[in-house]
């Protein structure tokens, strides 16, 4: 998708007039995007197609997904929107990241873009490529009705633009079952005419028959878990007229099976498998950099499917330390906790050797370990803690030089390794850097060491990874254990995610956890905690799971950032101190997203969804 950019500015030019301003409700005339000017130019109906890509929403750590949804992560700003969502500040009328409108224009761009590229001459778009484009744009218009159906649940279900002519009003929402049938609908059709793999990098960002099959299993798993399967707070979700739109009151286990089916058709395709740093020509096995380098290739094949296009600057101004960052987005103690030891053990199991005080009195084993110096807390943890957490005192990553380093350090701490400095007056610290009141971790997921924040220099292009294979054997550990948890599969492919990530299997910590389902299953989901933090998807687990309510994970802790050190600096043992940072507001109605009262209006045939 590189190459598209200039493309897409192209189309955004001459599509600009009309799009903007339409939306599934609000219908202006299509003469402009009909127009032979489009369908006779291959340039301007590719740009056509690429402007459907852009209403894919930018979700990527910009969103209450990835930054503050759940409990891994928050802002320090606390007059950002999901700070104001998390303290129950929302409603129908003054709600946040709603992208209902957004997704619905993506829609029925699909529909005018597959309903007018036949018109384009042979020689101008072969019949072949027709077929690719189509089948992209309905994998885009599936996508959009899967993003929809996690933030809202139910939704319209069109089978074409509408007309300023329309009726709005007789396009009540469709059943939960019934949109998930068509975004399956959608993937098998698209699959037909897409690819396994593309050839080269130049395709990038484009779907594959990989793709469509991961989206039909995270659908799968979707609509198998508790907020889908055997939750009576929607018995009686129904429409006006009294139709229900979900039979999610009913439970069925084989929902569960149909997920793992699915995860498992993503692994059978033999298209994927788990990155390391070997195959970037590293020598030996390093988990570290296996963990880290995943998200700083241009392309490698663990992706499934990425957004091209996205803020790489932003988030790591926004994630990085002062005095070169903004102390922005933060890691919270929560999941900070959730890291195991390098021994595989959770630090609350007493075999793990976790400990909470004192500090480290030796540099750790591997380079990517703890100094000498730095808290207990932070020592002998996986790699995966090392690769997506900065804590305090440890070397900033994105400062290549000893200059570029000691700028992140004050006077009494330069040593050229450029120490995050997150206490209260350090250079990152509430007081000396003037920001809000931060939790004292900093998100290193996504971020390279090749960027130098200080002079704002972003050296190395990677694409926003949107589905990846470690999900997809996560989901499919997840759905099998909930049907068949003696299946030996479950510690095949769990131990394959734990394996890359530089831990022993899960039958060599926690033999008791085989063949156990309740066990496996606490197992399973602090797997995906972990492995898959900061990129949306805890957010939408506890969603799907309904454990986002749970008391547990709406305390937000952090370390005692407010506390002044005193001018003891890393020395400062009241700043390693667990702190309620925010104690959030939930109501169960916040397991959907409302449908804003500007819609509702609109449309009066639509109901809103429960509690709102």
């Amino acid at each position: 998708m590189k190459k598209y950019v200039l493309l897409m500015v192209v189309g955004i030019f001459i599509l600009t007039s009309c799009l903007s301003s339409c939306n599934y409700l609000n219908k202006k005339p299509d003469n402009l995007i009909t127009d032979q000017l489009i369908w006779n130019n291959r340039a301007n109906l590719e740009s056509y197609l690429y402007n459907i890509y852009s209403y894919i929403p930018e979700t990527d750590g910009v969103d209450y997904t990835s930054v503050g949804g759940s409990d891994e992560s928050t802002t320090s700003n606390h007059s950002y929107p999901i700070f104001q969502m998390t303290s129950g500040n929302w409603s129908p009328v003054n709600g946040y990241f709603d992208y209902w409108g957004t997704l619905y224009k993506g829609i029925r761009a699909s529909f005018i873009f597959e309903g007018n590229i036949g018109r384009a001459p042979s020689n101008v778009l072969s019949d072949a490529l027709k077929n690719q484009y189509i089948s992209e744009s309905k994998f885009l218009r599936g996508y959009f009705y899967w993003q929809l159906l996690k933030q809202y649940g139910p939704v319209v279900k069109l089978t074409g633009a509408l007309s300023l002519n329309d009726d709005f009003n007789k396009y009540p929402r469709s059943s939960f079952e019934t949109c998930v049938d068509y975004v399956n609908q959608m993937m098998d059709e698209a699959a037909v005419n897409l690819p396994a793999t593309w050839a080269s990098n130049s395709n990038d960002g484009r779907p594959t028959k990989g793709s469509c099959l991961a989206v039909k299993a995270e659908l799968a798993l979707l609509a198998a878990s508790p907020l889908w399967n055997g939750n009576s707070a929607f018995a009686n979700f129904k429409n006006q007229d009294g139709t229900l739109l979900t039979n999610a009151a009913q439970y069925d286990v084989n929902k569960w099976k149909t997920a793992a089916t699915a995860a498992k058709a993503v692994i059978d395709l033999g298209s994927y498998k788990l990155f390391t740093n070997l195959d970037e020509g590293g020598t030996t096995f390093n988990p570290y950099l296996s963990v880290r380098d995943v998200f700083l290739t241009n392309w490698n094949n663990e992706i499934i499917f990425t957004r091209n296009a996205w803020y790489i600057y932003g988030i790591t101004k926004c994630a990085s330390p002062a005095p070169g960052g903004y102390d922005l987005y933060d890691a919270t103690q929560n999941i900070v906790d959730g890291f195991n030891m390098n021994n595989g053990r959770t630090i609350t199991d007493p075999k793990s050797g976790y400990k909470e005080t004192g500090f480290a009195q030796a540099d750790g084993a591997n380079s990517w370990e703890q100094s000498k110096g730095q808290y207990n807390m932070y020592a002998n943890r996986e790699p995966r803690f090392y690769a997506y957490i900065n804590y305090n005192a440890r070397p900033v990553l994105d400062a290549p030089t000893v200059d570029d380093k000691n700028y992140f350090s004050s006077a009494g701490n330069v040593d050229g390794t450029g120490r995050s400095e997150y206490y209260y007056s350090g250079k990152s610290g509430q007081k000396a850097a003037g920001t809000g009141l931060t939790t004292g971790y900093g998100i290193l997921k996504n971020i390279s060491p090749n960027d130098n924040i200080r002079l704002d220099q972003i050296n190395v292009y990677r694409p926003y990874i949107i589905l990846r294979y470690s999900q997809i054997l996560l989901d499919y550990v997840e759905a099998l254990n909930e049907y068949d948890p003696s299946n030996a599969d479950i510690v095949r492919y769990l131990d394959q995610v734990r394996t890359r990530a530089g831990l022993p299997g899960i039958e060599t910590v926690y033999p008791e956890a085989v063949g156990n389902q309740s066990e496996m299953r606490i197992h399973i989901l602090h797997e995906r905690q972990v492995e898959l933090c900061f990129e949306g998807d805890r957010y939408f687990t506890l969603v799907r799971r309904k454990l986002l309510g749970l008391p547990v994970n709406q305390a937000i802790y952090s370390m005692n950032t407010g506390a002044d050190d005193l001018g003891q600096g890393f020395g400062f043992t009241g700043f390693y101190t667990r702190t309620l940072y925010q104690s959030r507001v939930w109501k169960d109605k916040m397991y959907l997203f409302p449908i804003s009262q500007y819609e509702i209006d609109r449309d009066r045939s639509l109901v809103q969804n429960p509690g709102w």
